[in-house]
């Protein structure tokens, strides 16, 4: 059993409608509370969820190389049955687990103890304005920040992880955000294959394939395409989208991207006039940083440059 420890400070939210049972309980007794937190910035304004927000602290055993969903498993089991989070295949397939990671979008079971550990009362960093970090957090003798796994100090602690809901989305409870906004603009934009319906057939007349066949580079122009997961890291980075009614998002950007590129989808003008909307790639204002942490390695901001170009050569 390891002998460090990871604080884990996380934002934690009640919905209203518990908040009674709560102070019938007398709120969670497996944690330390610090002071409540303000704007966390997880919704806009007029669609923030009202209830309790508060912070906890965690102190968990843990060592580098444990994933912060590792951390969380064991608080849920051992030490405050009460805390809400998602998860599902826990090898960053699903996306279910995005969270803010010291203010960066990330999926939880991807999220390493060594990368993301701070030390405690260090001040704000790069990840707290929602940037990748360029190293990491240990440093040498002459203050010179290094490589390698966080440092123990004489406590026997790795350091600080901060953990709050998925910024742009309405907070559920705790770490869990209502990302049904996100889903929705995909829904909108028709994420299917739209063929022309027609098989191919031999000289005869016969039916000759069962398929849409395409050649390695057809399918090269939207391959990466295919992996996203709809996790909602990249629309937490992007500063414009706010739960998708003044942009409709680079997620669903990206899906549209997709089959735009598809050589078999025979709707492409309707697609790129879908988008082509004052909420769609007008909003968009390249910033990219919906490209930073995206976890299945797709360009995301080159990929909207690319449909904003299309939209504009139509």
């Amino acid at each position: 059993m390891t002998n460090t420890t990871v604080t884990l400070q996380i934002h934690r939210f009640t919905p209203r409608a518990e908040r009674e049972r709560d102070r019938a309980r007398g709120g969670s007794p497996f944690a330390k509370k610090s002071s409540p937190f303000g704007d966390s910035g997880a919704a806009s304004a007029r669609r923030r969820p009202r209830g309790k927000q508060w912070v906890q602290e965690y102190v968990v055993a843990a060592g580098p190389e444990d994933s912060v969903l590792d951390l969380l498993l064991t608080i849920k089991r051992t030490m405050d049955p009460t805390l809400a989070f998602r998860y599902s295949c826990g090898h960053g397939m699903c996306g279910s687990d995005a969270v803010s990671i010291n203010g960066t979008p990330n999926l939880l079971c991807t999220a390493m103890v060594k990368d993301w550990a701070k030390p405690a009362g260090s001040g704000p960093t790069a990840d707290d304005e929602g940037f990748r970090a360029t190293g990491d957090a240990t440093t040498d003798s002459d203050n010179t920040a290094v490589p390698g796994s966080p440092i123990a100090d004489a406590d026997g602690s790795l350091g600080v992880i901060e953990l709050a809901a998925l910024p742009g989305f309405p907070v559920q409870r705790d770490l869990v955000a209502d990302i049904d906004p996100m889903l929705d603009q995909i829904r909108k934009l028709k994420p299917y294959l739209q063929a022309d319906g027609v098989l191919a057939t031999t000289s005869e007349g016969k039916v000759d394939v069962f398929e849409y066949l395409q050649n390695p580079e057809q399918l090269a122009r939207y391959e990466t395409l295919t992996n996203c997961i709809a996790c909602g890291v990249c629309e937490g980075l992007c500063p414009v989208y706010a739960g998708g009614d003044a942009f409709i998002g680079p997620a669903a950007l990206i899906w549209a991207s997709r089959f735009v590129n598809d050589s078999r989808d025979e709707r492409t003008a309707e697609r790129l006039e879908a988008i082509d909307t004052a909420d769609g790639v007008a909003a968009c204002q390249s910033v990219r940083a919906c490209t930073r942490q995206c976890p299945r390695g797709i360009d995301v901001g080159e990929e909207m440059w690319q449909i904003v170009a299309k939209v504009r050569e139509r």
